[in-house]
């Protein structure tokens, strides 16, 4: 357990949450958030754990630009702004919901307030379960739905999802948190109107290594070992490869790698009744006295 450098990561992501969540993104592009937050992470001295997701409204999760999005934020918007560092793979997951609409304050605020909830109760021993209980009772009791087919998830080095899910609702079973093992907790929030779950969208942007195996398309096995060298098995963008391929050949290449099952591309995540989504996200580590939140902003 590299203790240091999952802290390490989650003091760099700590600190670019806060600078994302006072900045004023009206009028931005997300090709700009993506690029900006993306490149402090990296001024900060850390590697980026996967593409920043700028998610907006009814899409929950797995957004990020494309090689010159044009999509821009109004003063409507919600933007979910999910970012990760990364120090010889140890990862720091975190997200912050922007917002510059008083109408949907109760709805960041409910986030905010189940992860905090979580928070405070954690340490090693806990029940996954009863995460998700505190997390459903927090936000159904301000008047909102948790999103239950999302959840949280232990993290590992190079590996983002490593297997144990932390529910944002109550479910029976589930796993006790170990002690110095990592964990991302994040609760998804919408509006009473809202279905409470999510469904696969049309658009995949963002990808990641399945297999090394050789696809005997010498260029797509180029692809193959860039992403390999550069991202390990976390997730990439195509913009992170057009600076290596022109953009119409690396979208060439990729579907290759995608045939091959070399490659995974996932789907944006959306609300199924298209109404808009909140999140708030920590990474945090149990001890016997409690928790380190290494994502806490200091």
């Amino acid at each position: 357990m590299q203790t240091e450098e999952y802290i390490k990561a989650g003091k760099i992501a700590a600190e670019v949450r806060e600078m994302v969540r006072v900045k004023d993104w009206i009028g931005k592009s997300v090709y700009d958030i993506c690029e900006e937050v993306e490149g402090e992470i990296k001024k900060r001295g850390a590697k980026c754990a996967f593409p920043v997701n700028a998610s907006i409204n009814e899409i929950a999760a797995h957004y990020t630009a494309e090689p010159n999005d044009s999509i821009t934020i109004k003063d409507t918007d919600l933007v979910k702004i999910d970012l990760g560092a990364q120090i010889n793979g140890y990862i720091a997951d975190t997200a912050v919901t922007v917002c510059y609409d008083a109408q949907f304050d109760g709805l960041v605020q409910a986030a905010e307030e189940a992860l905090a909830n979580a928070m405070s109760m954690i340490k090693t021993g806990v029940k996954a379960s009863d995460i998700g209980r505190t997390i459903e009772t927090t936000i159904k009791k301000m008047g909102f739905k948790p999103i239950a087919n999302l959840s949280g998830h232990s993290l590992d080095q190079y590996t983002i999802h490593a297997g144990k899910s932390i529910p944002n609702i109550w479910s029976i079973g589930g796993f006790s948190l170990s002690e110095n093992s990592a964990y991302a907790c994040e609760p998804f929030v919408t509006t009473e109107k809202g279905g409470g779950f999510v469904r696969n969208g049309k658009i995949k942007n963002i990808f990641a290594l399945n297999s090394r195996k050789k696809t005997k398309n010498d260029e797509a096995d180029r692809l193959l070992d860039f992403v390999w060298e550069n991202f390990n098995m976390l997730p990439f963008a195509l913009r992170w490869i057009t600076k290596e391929w022109e953009e119409k050949k690396a979208r060439e290449l990729l579907d290759i790698l995608i045939k091959k099952k070399a490659v995974q591309a996932y789907p944006v995540l959306m609300e199924i009744n298209e109404q808009p989504v909140a999140q708030a996200e920590h990474t945090f580590i149990p001890n016997e006295e409690g928790v380190t939140v290494t994502t806490r902003a200091q």
